[in-house]
Formats: structure tokens, C-alpha cells, sequence
């Protein structure tokens, strides 16, 4: 059995083909029946008329239902109203399966789902239209990031999942057995990307990571897909400009390559304009304040606080120069404020994106941050020692991706976007 596939049926027309797909709808008016066959490119039509076709294939065609699997063989004729303008005269009609009804959901769409009935029945969801056209468009976006990346001359690499503690401190790690000892998921690439300045200059790192907070938001979830960057001989500003050249990258690729997903999705791409906007944490307080909302400056941006922002700002900007004590032990002061970092997060409308800075780069300063986070040094030796051997200025960043794609897309909750989202109540599917 070999298919062509219905891009394949839109260019074959007076030929004979087979198509496999599923029964994505039907009609049956007797003396005529229609039938429409969905694969993973897209739906074809096949029409059955009593004077025309094969009276077997009319007999099977009686008995189908949604989402049973067919092979289809035919000739292509063309027809003006039909999906495609082209449609299958069956000879002959071949059950591959049949689905079982009924169905949990309705994967033509007319019948719309809640989040979590979709999520219980994701292969089916996935099926839909719309998460077909979602998850090839995000197929996308990806690989622009990775293109972009690379053409910059950014080394890709793998680094380990199974930690002996914890890359960025805190209590926010899953605990595993490993032989005689407990080991740990990793939450970042953060120790290794930076180690890897010294060989390699420039890496990326597009992968999964996991994070044991117990949030409950549309906007996080405990296992989740991060594109990390770390360059040696960089600051913030070197870091940023990457960070924004990437996501017009994108913006570019998907509004030229992916013009059947977007119409599917109904989403309008319009290239962002860089460099982006960028505010300091101090005017960002201010900008809050300013709109109305009560806000005690030195406390992280959350909540009200964003969706102020969110109000301020329609696209993306940068947050710079925020707090020492509001960032990770890893993060580089300020040359101007010894209070304030060399730091960023990167933010659309009211979502934060990710986060970056230029890092520490001497030993010492490592130690005594790490001690005033209430860390122990010995515990981050392994890390500490690579500095012994010449460690270079450097910064970095982590964008999550599904929050990305959430930008891009309009989604308002982070399942939407993930193929199998895993978040503190959801194990499964």
C-alpha cells in the first residue's frame, strides 16, 4: 500500500491514486455520497454517485463513521466545489480501522471541547484542524531559532538532565534515585553552558528542562522546552541584541513559509520592528505606579504589576538593570550601581519570555554571592574550579519556547501550545 497523500491528489488530476487518511466527514443523500479524507497535510473529497462509482465502494462507504481509517482508490477529476477545487471518483474503498464511537471529542471541530477533555484525549485533539496547523506552524518556529542560532555562529550542544544539585540554587528540583545516591533533574543548562564558554565561545542549547514549583497558572508548567544561549566576550547588550534578532528571524520565516497554518489559525504575523524597547527596572516601576497600581519597588514584577506593563506595551521590550537581590547568584552587578544587576528579562505585552544578564566572572565574587543567596560553596565546587582555569567574561539567556509561541500565537494558556503538557496535576496522557 502506498499513499500519495492529498497534496499529492491536488496535483494528479485524470490520474488513478490512492489515498489513506481518515473520514473526516460524511454525507450520505443516497444516490450520491460524499466523503472528506484528512491526512496530515490536508483533506481531499471523494464523491460516490450510484451511476458513476463502484457499487462495493458505495456499500462500504454506508458503514463509516468519523475517523475510521480508509485507503481510497480513484481517478482525480477536477470539481469547482469541492475542497481544493478537486475531488476522488472511488473504485474502490478499503477499512484499514475503525475508530470507536463515541468519540471523546470532535475532531472535525463543529463541537467544540473544554481544555481538559481535549488534554485527557490528546492524540485526537491533536488531530483537529486548528492543533495540526498549531504544532506544524511551532515545528517551525523552532527550527527558525535553530537556523538563526547556528548561521551566528553558535555552536548547538547536549548537556546533562541528571544533576547532583542545583544549577541555579533554591529548592525547585526533582529528586531522583540514582544507584546509591539521589540525583536531581536538571531545572538549566545554566553551570554547564557557562563552562562551555572556555571550549566552544558560543553555545545554544534548545532542549527540556524541569522545574518542582507548585504553580497552578496558565503560564507554567514543571516540564517545559528552553532555548539557552551563553557567549564568551559579551555583555547584556551583546546578549540582547541576539535575543531580539532571533524572534524577528522568526517573525520573518513563519509570515513567508507558513501561510496555510496562519490563515487555518486565523493569526496575522507582523514582523516586530528591533532594537526592541528597553526600560529599566526603576521606569518600570514608575510606568506601574504611573497607571494606578500600588507597587513597592524592590519586589519582583508579577501579577498586576505585568498586566500594567502589559497595558503600556503592545509587542516587545526589554526590563534592564533590575535588582541584585532579585537575581540569581550567577548574575553580574551593575559597573554603574552595585545594588542593581546587568541584567534583563525579555517581555512581551504582559508575558515574561525569559531572562538573561552578563555573568560573574571571578571566583571570589562567585563565593561571596553564593553565600549571601545562603548557598554553600562546596556544594558548586565542581563549577568553581572551572574558573581556576581562565574562565571569560560571558553572558547569556533562556527564552521558554512555549512562552514564545504563546506570543506568536495569541494562546492563553501554555497547554494549548504544548503537544503533552506536564504540570503539577497532569501526568498523562
Amino acid at each position: 500500500m502506498r499513499s500519495i497523500g492529498t497534496s499529492g491528489v491536488k496535483q494528479s488530476e485524470g490520474e488513478e491514486v490512492c489515498l489513506a487518511g481518515w473520514v473526516h466527514e460524511k454525507r450520505d443523500l443516497g444516490g450520491i455520497k460524499f466523503l472528506l479524507i484528512r491526512d496530515h497535510l490536508g483533506v481531499v473529497q471523494a464523491t460516490w454517485t450510484r451511476d458513476g462509482s463502484n457499487e462495493e465502494a458505495g456499500r462500504l462507504i454506508e458503514t463509516l463513521k468519523i475517523n475510521d481509517v480508509v485507503l481510497i482508490g480513484g481517478r482525480v477529476r477536477k470539481m469547482k466545489q469541492a475542497p481544493g477545487g478537486i475531488e476522488i471518483v472511488p473504485n474502490s474503498v478499503k477499512i484499514l480501522n475503525r475508530s470507536v464511537h463515541p468519540l471523546p471529542l470532535d475532531p472535525t471541530e463543529k463541537v467544540k471541547s473544554g481544555l481538559d477533555t481535549r488534554l485527557n484525549a490528546r492524540a485526537l485533539d491533536l488531530m483537529t484542524p486548528s492543533n495540526t496547523a498549531l504544532f506544524r506552524l511551532e515545528a517551525a518556529i523552532l527550527s527558525s531559532c535553530r537556523s538563526f542560532l547556528s548561521e551566528n555562529g553558535l555552536v548547538e550542544v547536549v548537556t546533562p538532565k541528571i544533576i547532583a544539585t542545583a544549577t541555579e540554587g533554591g529548592a525547585s528540583l526533582f529528586p531522583i534515585p540514582y544507584f546509591e545516591s539521589t540525583a536531581f533533574l536538571a531545572q538549566s543548562p545554566q553551570l554547564y553552558k557557562e563552562q562551555l564558554t572556555l571550549s566552544l565561545g558560543r553555545v545554544y542549547e534548545i532542549a527540556t528542562y524541569f522545574r518542582a514549583e507548585p504553580f497552578n497558572t496558565v503560564r507554567h508548567l514543571n516540564e517545559f522546552v528552553s532555548i539557552d544561549v551563553e557567549e564568551a566576550f559579551a555583555d547584556a547588550e551583546d546578549v540582547m541584541r541576539l535575543a531580539e534578532g532571533m524572534v524577528k528571524r522568526v517573525h520573518e520565516d513563519i509570515s513567508r513559509r507558513c501561510q496555510d497554518e496562519l490563515r487555518v489559525l486565523g493569526i496575522e504575523v507582523k514582523v516586530p520592528t528591533t532594537p526592541f524597547e528597553r526600560i529599566t527596572y526603576a521606569e518600570a516601576v514608575e510606568k506601574i505606579r504611573g497607571l494606578g497600581e500600588e507597587f513597592r519597588s524592590g519586589e519582583d514584577l508579577a501579577g498586576k504589576a505585568l498586566e500594567s506593563l502589559g497595558k503600556a506595551f503592545g509587542g516587545y521590550y526589554f526590563i534592564t538593570e533590575w535588582p541584585v537581590k532579585l537575581r540569581p547568584f550567577y548574575t553580574a552587578r551593575s559597573e554603574k550601581d552595585a545594588e542593581l544587576s546587568e541584567s534583563f528579562d525579555m517581555m512581551y505585552k504582559d508575558l515574561e519570555l525569559g531572562s538573561g544578564s552578563k555573568r560573574v566572572s571571578t571566583k571570589d565574587e562567585l563565593v561571596q554571592r553564593l553565600r549571601q543567596q545562603g548557598l554553600n560553596p562546596q556544594n558548586f565546587d565542581y563549577h568553581l574550579r572551572v574558573y581556576d582555569y581562565g574562565m571569560p567574561p560571558h553572558a547569556g539567556w533562556a527564552i521558554g519556547f512555549g512562552r514564545l509561541v504563546m506570543a506568536i500565537t495569541g494562546a492563553k494558556n501554555i497547554r494549548e501550545v504544548t503537544l503533552f503538557p506536564r504540570d503539577r496535576f497532569r501526568l498523562s496522557p
